[in-house]
């Protein structure tokens, strides 16, 4: 990437009313905005549409995470609320979070979720997150007394809604704010390009001779977190933990030898592929993966496993734009977009999708 390319180069003009607050009632009514990325031709589908954009002998590479209901509201030793949102899990039990109010909540405070049974006087479903250690970017690192995390979500969680969406979760949302396909438990945020996805449409692909493997990325909050330095390769962009077994491994790399491509569906794992083709050993595409990302891809970053992907529309000045910058030339994306803007599709996570061939 040149040193010359700024910031400011990645941001566009996103409507409030373009940005979706809600999903619609069918995954797969979505519009589908298709983009080939060499010669810049755009066509206009419904997500119904993909299968026929795809050949027998592609793979879909999806994130199987899922949502945990990251949002949790107690009280303050004084009796005023606060809220805790977990972003990912320590090896040694702790979690880091993001905390409100930042400025009360310092190493030694605890906040409380449950309440005390006034006819015994003990507490009744009792349990307490303490702030152990104050961390950089507006982190906290607590620890769980009382009941373990999974439980406390169970009982108090709700699901992290992104910043955008300017609604208090419904019920609704445990279910739609979710991949069908989601298994294994551990993001802050939806890996939102699979929302799209039907088990209906899954067995259709599959039936028309269209694989499907899976990797996992937990995703985290830095996902929605615009770049503020003014220079990209200054952004010190977040870890997240992802995976890529030695099935999924042998399946793409089987793939790609006879030809097949290789559609990534979301920029999680587009991350999580260019992520494992850094262990790929000579005449591999990937090798296994298991741990930390910190992949940052940016224009100029050359591509060696995807083919294509699906993706949703992604906010100004994000990591993720840049990503499908990369991938597709920034001048033909913020085109694209201009064009999607003109044309009403709905914008972000509940949004429509487009997918970049």
């Amino acid at each position: 990437m040149s040193r010359t390319l700024r910031t400011a180069d990645f941001d566009y003009e996103a409507p409030s009313t373009a940005i979706a607050q809600r999903p619609l009632p069918d995954r797969a009514a979505s519009r589908l905005l298709v983009l080939e990325r060499h010669s810049g031709r755009i066509l206009h589908r419904t997500f119904r549409d993909f299968p026929s954009l795809i050949e027998p002998g592609d793979v879909l590479v999806v994130n199987a995470s899922r949502v945990i209901p990251a949002r949790l509201t107690g009280q303050r030793e004084n009796g005023r609320p606060a809220e805790i949102l977990l972003v990912h899990r320590e090896p040694d039990g702790s979690w880091v979070t993001m905390v409100h109010p930042g400025g009360k909540l310092k190493a030694g405070r605890r906040v409380r979720f449950g309440t005390a049974d006034p006819r015994s006087g003990t507490a009744a479903e009792l349990a307490e997150v303490e702030i152990v250690e104050v961390l950089g970017g507006g982190l906290r690192r607590v620890r769980f007394h009382g009941m373990d995390a999974r439980e406390v979500m169970t009982r108090w969680g709700a699901v992290p809604l992104p910043p955008y969406i300017h609604r208090a979760p419904e019920s609704a949302d445990r279910e739609r704010y979710q991949t069908v396909y989601a298994r294994e438990n551990g993001s802050a945020a939806a890996p939102t390009a699979g929302l799209h996805f039907t088990p209906e449409l899954m067995a259709h692909l599959e039936i028309r001779g269209i694989e499907f493997a899976r990797v996992t990325l937990h995703v985290g909050l830095d996902t929605f977190a615009p770049v503020t330095e003014d220079d990209p390769l200054e952004h010190e962009i977040h870890t997240e933990w992802c995976e890529l077994s030695a099935e999924t491994a042998a399946q793409i790399n089987r793939v790609k030898a006879s030809g097949g491509r290789i559609i990534a569906v979301g920029t999680t794992s587009v991350r999580t592929l260019e992520s494992a083709a850094r262990t790929a050993r000579t005449g591999e595409a990937v090798g296994i993966y298991s741990g930390p990302t910190d992949l940052f891809i940016l224009p100029g970053y050359p591509f060696t496993v995807v083919d294509a992907m699906i993706t949703n529309f992604h906010l100004p000045k994000s990591t993720l734009l840049m990503l499908v910058s990369a991938f597709a030339g920034r001048e033909r994306i913020l085109d694209t977009y201009a064009e999607a803007v003109r044309l009403n599709y709905r914008f972000f996570s509940f949004g429509d999708a487009m997918i970049i061939l």
